[in-house]
């Protein structure tokens, strides 16, 4: 339980600082802009922020599964003979 409420002040910290952020440079533009860059910059420290709470990291859905490939030819060829 703890961690849950741990993940969810986490990812709304990330998703406040994101959003002051993205405010503050679209104020720099206009007042839409910074309306647009707060709503973009808290999406953004959001999404930080549950990619930094996966346990598997950032890349892991792109990594090959190399436990999970067929043994090499050669060490079949070895155990064959």
């Amino acid at each position: 339980m703890g961690s849950r409420i741990r993940r969810a002040l986490s990812r709304a910290t990330l998703a406040a600082v994101g959003g002051a952020g993205g405010a503050a440079v679209g104020g720099l533009i206009s007042r839409q802009a910074a309306s647009s860059g707060a709503a973009l910059g808290a999406f953004a420290g959001a999404t930080v922020a549950d990619v930094r709470s996966d346990p598997n990291g950032l890349l892991s859905a792109l990594r090959s599964d190399e436990d999970e490939e067929a043994p090499d030819t050669a060490d079949d060829a070895a155990t064959t003979e």
